[in-house]
Parts: C-alpha cells; sequence; structure tokens
C-alpha cells in the first residue's frame, strides 16, 4: 500500500503516473478512479472506474475476468451497489482479476470516495499480503472524514508507504519556469510566481496563461511585458482563462460536462447536447490538446478536479441548478442510468411532477444503488408536493422502502407512521404498514410490531397478498414475544392459505417457516422438515428473496443436526453456500450457522475461520454481519467456548464481556444464548468457582412457552459440575430434563445420547455411558465424543475397573488433543488422578505441530494445495463452499504457520513438499 498526500495540485496524480509509467513493460495490470466531490454519495462509482483493468496478460483467465466485470457493469453494478451483496461482489473480481497478474488499483482523491468504496478499499488492504496486489491512494491533507482518517492510519499500522508533498523549493520553481518558457525567470516573473505557493499546478498553470496572453519577454531571462492588472489574479481566473483559447462550440460543450462532475460518459453529454457522438469528435479533441480533458477509460475526464471545479463555479449558481434540473430530465427521458440522473436531480430545484413520477418509478433501483441519495431526493421532492396530489401517497410510501433498505429503522418507522396517517391508497397504504412493521422490528420494537400488524389485518381494503404477509409475520411474532405456539400455528396456517391463493411465494415461504419453528419446539423434527423442504421448493431460485431461502437453508441444517444426520447437514450447508455465490448474496449470516455446526463436528479451526467472516468492521464504515443480536450472541459465544476449552484465557474473557454485555431481551436472544452461557460457566470453572459455575449453566433449565432452546448437550456438564460440589438436587433436575427433551423427540436422536450420560454421571454407571459413547461413535457429533468417554472412564475408575479406565482416558485425550483442547485434557487428568489412574505412556506422544507444514489442518492443507495450483481465493471458495473471506483467513493462518509473508510462499513451500514426497 503507498498512501501519497498533500494540499490539490501539489503533484500527487503526477508522481503516481510517473511511478507506474513503467508498469505495462512489467506486465502489470492499472486500474484508476477518480473520486470527485460531486459523486460521493454514488455508491462504488470510484471503484467501478478503478477495476476498468486494461488486460496485459494473455492468461485465458484474466480475459474471463474482464469479460466477467463488463458483463456485470450492464447489470447489477451498471448504477453501482450499495449493499453487503455489491461490495463482496467487488472484492472478489478484484480477487480474480488478481490471480491471473499483477495488479496495481489507484484511487485519485481518495477523500471524496464514498464509504462503500472505502470498505472495498479497507477489505482489499487486509489481503495485499495474500495477493499480487498493489493499493495506491492520493488524498488531500484536508478536509478529512473520520472514515478517511481511519483508513490512513490503517495504511500506517500495516506498515503501507506514506509519501507526503510539499511546496516546490525556490530553486525549483526556478527550473520548471525556465522548463516551460526557455530562459530562467527574472525578478518581476519570479514575484509573480511566488503567488503560487510552490504549488506546481497553480505555477504551471500561471505561466502558461502569460504565455498564451504573450505577457511575457524573452531573451537572457524571462520577464512580465504587461501590467499587473491585466495578470489573472487567482488560480481559478487561470484555470477559467484557458475556456479563451478554445472554439466557443468547445467551451459550451465543456460548460456542460461540468455538470457530470469529473468523469463523463460522451454518450450522456451527446444527450444533453442533443447531438449524435461523432459530432463532437472535434470538440472533445481540441479540448484534450489544449490541456483540458484526459481519458479515463472508457469515459473522459477533466485534466484536474481544479480546472472542472473553476468552470463550474465561473457559472452564476442559479444558472447551474436550471442545467442540472433540465439535465436531469434530458438523461431520464433517455433512459440513462438512475444514479446518473438522481445526481443530476439533486444538483436541480424540486418541484417538477415527472421527477415525482421518475422518482417512485426508480425507488426500488436507487434503494439499492444510493439509498443515501434516492431518501434525500424522495423527501425534497415530498415537502415540495402539495396534500391531495395524486403522487404523494408514491412518494412517502418509496421513501420509506429507501429508508428500510439503507437500515435506516427508527426514521422508516417515523416516515411509514405519518404516511399512514394521510394516505387513501389501498395497496400503497398495505405497503407501508409492512415498511412500518419492519422497522419498528429492525429496533427491537416487537410489541408495536405485533400491534402495527393487527392493525392493518383490522383494515377492510387491506390486499390479499399483504394479509399473507402480515399474518405469516404476525404467527412468527406470536411465538416469539408470547410463546404462544397455538396461536401462532393457527395464524401461520391462515398465512399459508392467503398465501397460496395470493399466489405469493414471499407469504407462503414465510408461513411454512413459521410452522417448521413450531414443530421445532415440540420437538417433531421429521414434520419440521418437511415444512422447511416446503418452503425450499416454494421459494426455488429466486434472488429477490435471498433472505429468506438462506434463512430456511440454516433451519434446515439446524433440524438435520437435531436428527443426527450430520452429513446431510453438512450438504445443506454446502447448498447455502452455492446459492449465495449464485444469486451475489453475502452469506455472513450463513457463517454462524456453519460455525455452530463445526464446533458439534469437532472442526475448531474451521469454526474459527467461519467466525472471521462476521467481523464487524474496523473502521466504523459500516457495521457488518452482526446486526442482530442472536447471530451477535451466538458469535461470541461459540468462540469463547473453544478459546475457553483450548486454555486461552485471555481470548475467551474478551468475547465473553462482549457477549454478556448484550442484552437478552427476546426469546430469539434466549435461544442463542446457551453457548454464551457455556463458556461463562467454564470461565467461572477454571477460576476455581465450581459452586456459581453450576449456577450459572443451570441458568438454562428453566424454559419459557414456545421457546426453542435445546438444552441437552450442556447438561452432562451440568450434572459433573453438580456432582462435583454435592449438589445432588441440580444433578437430579438436569438428568430429567434430559430425559423429558428424549422423550418429546418423535425421532430421539442426540438427546437420548445426552439422557443416558446425565443418567450415568449421576448414578456412576459405566453401562448407559457406554450406550453414549456408541451413539456418538456411530452417529456422532464427534465433537461430544470425548467428553463421553472422559466421563466412562471416570465411572470405570469408580467401579475399579482400572485397565479400561485408562485406555478410555487414553482415547478421551487423544481426540482432545487433536481439538487442542487443553483445558479438557487437564480436567480429564485431574478426575481420574483421584483414582490413582494416569495416563499410559507408550513413548512419544504425537501432537499437531505449532509451525510449519506439519502444523496445517486438513482444511488448511486443502487450501494450500489449491493456492499451489494457481487458484484465486474466490476460486477456492467457490470449489470448498467457503466464503471468501473464510477461506482468506485460512490463508492467513498459513502463512503464520509458514513463517511467510506471501501467498507465493505458500506456493514454494508446497512443490516442496511435493518433491520431498515424491
Amino acid at each position: 500500500m503507498i498512501w501519497v498526500e498533500g494540499e490539490p495540485g501539489i503533484g500527487k496524480s503526477s508522481l503516481v503516473a510517473e511511478g507506474l509509467a513503467t508498469a505495462d513493460d512489467l506486465g502489470w495490470d492499472i486500474g484508476w478512479g477518480t473520486a470527485g466531490q460531486l459523486r460521493e454519495r454514488l455508491p462504488l462509482r470510484v471503484m467501478l472506474d478503478c477495476l476498468q483493468v486494461r488486460p496485459n496478460s494473455p492468461d485465458p483467465r484474466r480475459v474471463q475476468a474482464s469479460e466477467l466485470l463488463r458483463s456485470r457493469r450492464q447489470g447489477l453494478f451498471a448504477d453501482g451497489d450499495a449493499s453487503d451483496a455489491g461490495i463482496e461482489v467487488l472484492v472478489t473480481l478484484v480477487d480474480e482479476l488478481c490471480a491471473a497478474t499483477r495488479t496495481v488499483m489507484v484511487i485519485d482523491d481518495l477523500q471524496w470516495a464514498d464509504n462503500e468504496s472505502l470498505i472495498v478499499w479497507d477489505q482489499l488492504a487486509a489481503s495485499v499480503d495474500q495477493l499480487p496486489l498493489l493499493l495506491i491512494a492520493t488524498c488531500q491533507l484536508r478536509p478529512r472524514r473520520p472514515e478517511v482518517q481511519r483508513l490512513r492510519a490503517d495504511v500506517v499500522r500495516r506498515g503501507g508507504e506514506m509519501i507526503t508533498l510539499g511546496p516546490m523549493p525556490e530553486g525549483d520553481v526556478t527550473a520548471l519556469v525556465t522548463a516551460i518558457v526557455g530562459s530562467p525567470p527574472g525578478d518581476a516573473l519570479r514575484q509573480l510566481t511566488a503567488q503560487a505557493s510552490g504549488n506546481p499546478l497553480y505555477l504551471r498553470e500561471l505561466v502558461d496563461a502569460l504565455v498564451r496572453e504573450q505577457a511575457l519577454e524573452i531573451g537572457t531571462a524571462a520577464e512580465v511585458s504587461v501590467a499587473e492588472e491585466q495578470i489573472p489574479a487567482s488560480l481559478a481566473a487561470v484555470l477559467s482563462d484557458r475556456l479563451s483559447f478554445v472554439s466557443a462550440e468547445t467551451a459550451e460543450m465543456l460548460r456542460t460536462a461540468v455538470l457530470f462532475g469529473g468523469t463523463f460518459a460522451v454518450t450522456d453529454l451527446a444527450v444533453l447536447l442533443h447531438s449524435p457522438a461523432s459530432r463532437l469528435a472535434a470538440g472533445l479533441e481540441e479540448a484534450v490538446a489544449a490541456g483540458i480533458l484526459v481519458s479515463s477509460g472508457p469515459e473522459l475526464a477533466f485534466r484536474h478536479p481544479l480546472i472542472q471545479q473553476a468552470l463550474y463555479e465561473s457559472m452564476p449558481a442559479a444558472l447551474r441548478t436550471a442545467l442540472h434540473a433540465e439535465a436531469a430530465r434530458e438523461l431520464a427521458t433517455a433512459g440513462a442510468r438512475a444514479s446518473i440522473v438522481a445526481h443530476q436531480l439533486a444538483a436541480g430545484q424540486p418541484g417538477e411532477n415527472w421527477a415525482r413520477s421518475w422518482l417512485i418509478e426508480n425507488a426500488p433501483t436507487l434503494a439499492v444503488r444510493a439509498p443515501q441519495l434516492g431518501a434525500e431526493l424522495l423527501q425534497r421532492e415530498l415537502d415540495e408536493t402539495p396534500a391531495g396530489d395524486e403522487l404523494r401517497d408514491g412518494l412517502m410510501t418509496s421513501l420509506g422502502w429507501v429508508l428500510l433498505a439503507a437500515g435506516s429503522y427508527e426514521e422508516a418507522a417515523r416516515k411509514a407512521g405519518q404516511a399512514l396517517t394521510v394516505m387513501t391508497d389501498p395497496v400503497r397504504r398495505a405497503e407501508a404498514y409492512w415498511v412500518l412493521t419492519r422497522a419498528q422490528l429492525g429496533t427491537g420494537d416487537s410489541d408495536d410490531a405485533s400491534s402495527t400488524i393487527r392493525k392493518a389485518l383490522a383494515s377492510a381494503d387491506l390486499p390479499r397478498k399483504w394479509q399473507a404477509r402480515m399474518l405469516a409475520l404476525l404467527a412468527m411474532l406470536q411465538r416469539a414475544i408470547a410463546g404462544d405456539l397455538d396461536a401462532s400455528g393457527a395464524t401461520a396456517d391462515k398465512a399459508l392459505t392467503a398465501g397460496l391463493e395470493a399466489s405469493d411465494t414471499f407469504a407462503t415461504a414465510h408461513a411454512l417457516t413459521d410452522l417448521w419453528v413450531i414443530r421445532s419446539v415440540q420437538r417433531d423434527h421429521a414434520v419440521a422438515l418437511d415444512y422447511v423442504d416446503r418452503a425450499l421448493r416454494t421459494l426455488g431460485d429466486d434472488p429477490g428473496h435471498a433472505d429468506l431461502r438462506s434463512y430456511a437453508l440454516d433451519c434446515r441444517t439446524f433440524t438435520l443436526q437435531n436428527l443426527d444426520r450430520w452429513p446431510e447437514a453438512e450438504r445443506t450447508l454446502r447448498q447455502a453456500r452455492e446459492f449465495a455465490q449464485r444469486s451475489r448474496h453475502p452469506d455472513r449470516p450463513t457463517a454462524v450457522t456453519a460455525a455452530v455446526l463445526r464446533y458439534w463436528l469437532g472442526q475448531w479451526d474451521d469454526a474459527l475461520a467461519e467466525l472471521s467472516s462476521y467481523d464487524t468492521d474496523a473502521h466504523g464504515l459500516r457495521y457488518t454481519g452482526l446486526r442482530e443480536r442472536g447471530p451477535g450472541l451466538l458469535f461470541h459465544g461459540v468462540a469463547a467456548l473453544i478459546a475457553g476449552r483450548r486454555d486461552q484465557r485471555a481470548k475467551a474473557d474478551q468475547q465473553l464481556r462482549q457477549g454478556l454485555a448484550l442484552p437478552i431481551q427476546t426469546l430469539s436472544d434466549r435461544e442463542n444464548r446457551d453457548f454464551l452461557v457455556a463458556a461463562h460457566a467454564l470461565a467461572l470453572e477454571q477460576s476455581g468457582e465450581k459452586r456459581q459455575a453450576t449456577q450459572v449453566l443451570a441458568a438454562i433449565l428453566p424454559r419459557r412457552d414456545g421457546e426453542m432452546t435445546l438444552i441437552h448437550q450442556w447438561l452432562p456438564d451440568l450434572v459433573r459440575l453438580a456432582m462435583a460440589t454435592g449438589d445432588r438436587l441440580i444433578a437430579w433436575n438436569a438428568t430429567r430434563a434430559s430425559e423429558a427433551e428424549a422423550a418429546a423427540e418423535t425421532q430421539p436422536a442426540r438427546a437420548a445420547a445426552a439422557s443416558l450420560q446425565c443418567r450415568g454421571l449421576l448414578e456412576s454407571d459405566p453401562a448407559p455411558l457406554r450406550e453414549a459413547v456408541a451413539h456418538y461413535r456411530q452417529a456422532g457429533p464427534a465433537g461430544q465424543l470425548p467428553t463421553a468417554l472422559e466421563d466412562l472412564a471416570v465411572a470405570l475408575a469408580g467401579r475399579g475397573e482400572e485397565d479400561e479406565a485408562r485406555a478410555t482416558l487414553n482415547e478421551a485425550i487423544s481426540l482432545y488433543e487433536g481439538l487442542q483442547a487443553r483445558w479438557d485434557v487437564r480436567r480429564a487428568q485431574s478426575r481420574l488422578r483421584s483414582y490413582g489412574i494416569r495416563r499410559g505412556v507408550r513413548g512419544p506422544r504425537p501432537q499437531r505441530a505449532a509451525f510449519g507444514w506439519e502444523a496445517l489442518t486438513p482444511t488448511e492443507m486443502r487450501i494450500a494445495t489449491l493456492v499451489a495450483g494457481g487458484d484465486s481465493t474466490s476460486d477456492i471458495a467457490r470449489s470448498l463452499f467457503l466464503s471468501r473471506r473464510t477461506v482468506q483467513t485460512h490463508i492467513s493462518h498459513i502463512l503464520t504457520k509458514l513463517g511467510a509473508k506471501r501467498r507465493v510462499d505458500i506456493v514454494r513451500e508446497a512443490l516442496r513438499q511435493g518433491s520431498s514426497s515424491a
């Protein structure tokens, strides 16, 4: 990473261009994007410009990647995409480009870049050690937004190169003037050029203006030959002076072009000038020759932002506003991209009916492409629309949708609530009710959301589609708020009927997932599986309902785990990843589901790598991933429990503090807190507070009506702790709870094995413990086998069966060591030591190496092999059905274990290992 900073015109861009002058000879691909002050609210625009990379490599994958870029720009990225999906796909695309050749990406004037582009930069910066990628930013010294300041600090922290450009010294000023005019400056010219304060742009423009005006006498020295009042008094005046040396037609063309900001497409300019692009060629070539315009990929750009700014500000403000309004209408009529039209509307005057109709029609696009800009425009037009206007309802509803899409839940709720007091159109009212409900749920106001749904359902004119959706949402809340399964089931059945009658895919699938929840609470997992499978068949591959499909796949994974169908659960997880890749939908919610699955399967390194994709944004640009408390509780709980069992107490304590700080307010919160409770109890046990650990873990025993939480997997630990502290009542209650949970299941599986384990612990009886061990050996999960073996070893020792106890202990410890569960090893040894039984010694104990090729986990080994084969991070993610960020985490771990710095080091080591094996 290279960060070049300085005042405008100091030469930042020129320095970078000079530094990259030989890049073509080296076979590098260079993408260059320039941010502009007028385009700051157009999401990802500068990154899209930056990705206009020239394919220098003959590698066919490079050509395919370039073709992919073009195809995606025509669709998803035609206007940019402010969503997590758009950001993820852009980062993935950069990875694909880097896989074929070394790539340079330059963002000029980064201080004006939109937040989404800054997020992409940040994610790429985190992977520069893994990619043949050079990131270069130029940035003004001031002003800087906090997000930009944080990115700069991160470049320093990561060891990037910082270059600060100051004013040219007097000797260099003299040399530059001499190079331009052919003679050294005389005293008067030196005094004049001193006004530039060492700024090379100002200096060059000033001297060029004097040359154009023939205001210099050139001899042994160059001197000013005109009166001081004839010399342009400011940089803006100097820059504007350039227009006097092009034709009137070209000057008019440039005054129109400045409306687009620093960069523009010739086709868009042709629309505003009512002229075919071919007729603009001569004027554009003249502007390029005059040093006003330069090529910028498929577009043209002003040579320097200050030139564009000077020309723009030379027009009266009223004229600029009128021109923007006229441009917006012309571009909209011509079918220009929504973001381009919106940009012009924002700079123009509100109050025209065509603009209001256009905004209503294009609100769904703006919600994805430019939600902030869309919300501002809709609110502005709404403020100018009189009461009773037929477009007012559409504007109010569209504003609510855009605010909801932007995550501005409180504002969306306020606006939707206001709209419902004046709306008359039944369809728009239904949409407003839906926006209000979703916004209330977004802010955690479940009771208010339930009340809003009931008001909507009481409306006589509520369309059947919206009735179905409201019923499906109400069914979910009846279970989540009141725990009323009967009411929830009856409402879900009504929602299903209404959804089918309305042919509404979303409502039908939503109702089916409601019924899945109810059957899951009732422990009828086989019927629950049927409901969720019907929901998935209903949804198909429609990317329009990606969130609901992702949720349904998570539900299916959960149910298959409870049925001990672990291979199918893994396949379902893979299906979720495949869908995310096809639909370009972020799969961060799936990452927590995957982490839980990997935990129970004993794949702890993989579980932690999954959780890495849920990292919150380090720079405050956007809070990604953990938007809801439920996944947040699971995230911190799984991470804390793995760290605790590995005896990494500082890491466990950090995750515990963050997780315990999250409030437990809803039924969903309670259903996701179990890992965190288990980790908390473990931390107390490690501190010698076993009695308090018992009390903390016992808190999972009471269940509220309608609660889906499964507790059987934690109850053996609770029985063990209770017996150790002499609290047989808690041990007995935990055993009864485990047996009740097993009895409630129509197809007993994991719960039955856990109840056997609890009974064996309570009665110190090896027989039920042997049955539990046999179950975990045959059906899984692998993560529960070593604890059952440890408990069996203790029971055997208590019966005097020392040889079998020792053999069982040895197996348990071997499995714990495979998990790196150092705390479990110590606890198991301590429990058996009181019986005089120690682990058998039969030569050196094999342990996983901490560093080197042998330290790699099976997943890391597969990834290292794919890296050596030339696969990109995205290629690996697709082939292994992981998220890109999860693969990135694995590669970071591989680099650390190999003591390597770059991806190429992995390739070298893999080749060396291959030749050694041969």
